[in-house]
C-alpha cells in the first residue's frame, strides 16, 4: 500500500515537472538582439502578468575582474527586456533604470579613457548603447564620478548624472520602481 502511494506521488511530481519546460538553447530577443539571450520557458507555474507595468531599477556596482570582459550585470538588463517582451509584456510596459556606481562605473568611460586605464578597449560600449536605445535610463552616481575621476568629458554621452546612487535607488523606489540588486 505504501509503495502504491509513493508511486502516485512520484508520478504526480513527474507530471508537474513536465508542465514547465525550459528550452536548453538561449536565443536572442527582439528588444536588444545582440545582447541578453534568454531561454524559452513554456507553461511556467508562476505566470507572468502581462498586464503589469514592470518598473525596475538595477543597482549595478560590480564589474568583472578582467576589464576585457563585458559586464554581465549590465547585460542582465538586456535579458530582462528581452525575456519579458518574449513573454508577452509590451515594450511600453517595461520601464528600466540603471544606477551605476562603484567599480562598474568605469564601464561608462569613453573608449580612449578606458584603454588608458585598463590597456584594453571598453567591451561595454555597444551594450550600453543598445540598452540606451531601448529606453533604459543609465544614471551614474555623482559621488562615484567624483571619487573615480569620471567627469562628463571622460564618459559616454548616454550617461545621466545623479547626486548619488542612494538618491537614484530611493527616488526610483518612491516612483514605483522595484530594485534589482546583485
Amino acid at each position: 500500500m505504501k509503495l502504491k502511494y509513493l508511486f502516485i506521488i512520484a508520478l504526480f511530481a513527474f507530471a508537474k515537472a513536465t508542465t514547465a519546460q525550459v528550452d536548453a538553447k538561449a536565443t536572442p530577443g527582439e528588444v536588444i538582439p545582440d545582447f541578453g539571450k534568454t531561454y524559452l520557458i513554456t507553461d511556467p507555474d508562476f505566470k507572468t502578468d502581462t498586464t503589469l507595468t514592470f518598473k525596475a531599477v538595477f543597482d549595478v556596482s560590480k564589474a568583472p575582474e578582467d576589464p576585457a570582459l563585458r559586464n554581465p550585470y549590465i547585460e542582465t538588463i538586456a535579458r530582462f527586456l528581452n525575456m519579458h517582451q518574449k513573454a508577452g509584456v509590451p515594450i511600453s510596459q517595461l520601464k528600466v533604470r540603471m544606477a551605476m556606481h562603484g567599480q562598474a562605473s568605469y564601464g561608462l568611460l569613453k573608449n580612449e579613457f578606458y584603454k588608458e586605464k585598463f590597456g584594453v578597449d571598453n567591451p561595454n560600449i555597444a551594450l550600453l548603447e543598445a540598452i540606451n536605445n531601448a529606453g533604459v535610463d543609465i544614471i551614474l552616481c555623482g559621488q562615484t564620478a567624483g571619487a573615480r575621476n569620471l567627469p562628463e568629458a571622460r564618459r559616454l554621452p548616454l550617461t545621466q548624472m545623479a547626486l548619488s546612487a542612494m538618491t537614484i535607488l530611493i527616488q526610483s523606489q518612491e516612483e514605483g520602481y522595484r530594485m534589482i540588486a546583485f
